[in-house]
């Protein structure tokens, strides 16, 4: 709760994790004829910073995004998941103040055995896209 309180008095915001959703294990969903669904799920708070830029021309931006283990630890178990790492492994976006982020690694935080922040590397999607 320390985290959390923290995160949201140094201006914590929300973002969005766009996950693929539940796939039928059908030979159908295997070949694309079945559509894939998605979901947003909202972990609220969380602080962004941009990473010490890169000086070589063509490097990405890179961005940290700290995020509260209370809020993912309650999206896990709404959505029925085994861990964490389970949901950022089938995040496909992350969203913060209307811009897309692609993840590129996870840490954990720990104190007396158990996660209070997740810090998440990210990178600008619209630069994957071009």
């Amino acid at each position: 709760m320390l985290a959390d309180a923290l995160l949201r008095g140094v201006g914590g915001t929300s973002a969005l994790l766009r996950v693929a959703g539940p796939s039928a294990d059908t030979n159908m969903s295997e070949v694309g004829l079945v559509a894939t669904t998605f979901a947003e799920v909202v972990i609220s708070p969380v602080v962004m910073r941009r990473l010490k830029p890169a000086w070589r021309e063509g490097d990405e931006s890179q961005w940290e995004l700290f995020v509260s283990a209370t809020s993912v630890e309650q999206q896990v178990s709404s959505l029925n998941l085994a861990s964490a790492q389970s949901l950022f492994a089938m995040t496909l976006a992350v969203t913060v103040a209307g811009q897309d982020y692609l993840i590129e690694s996870i840490a954990s935080n720990q104190a007396f055995g158990q996660v209070y922040l997740y810090r998440l590397l990210l990178r600008d999607a619209r630069q994957q896209a071009v």
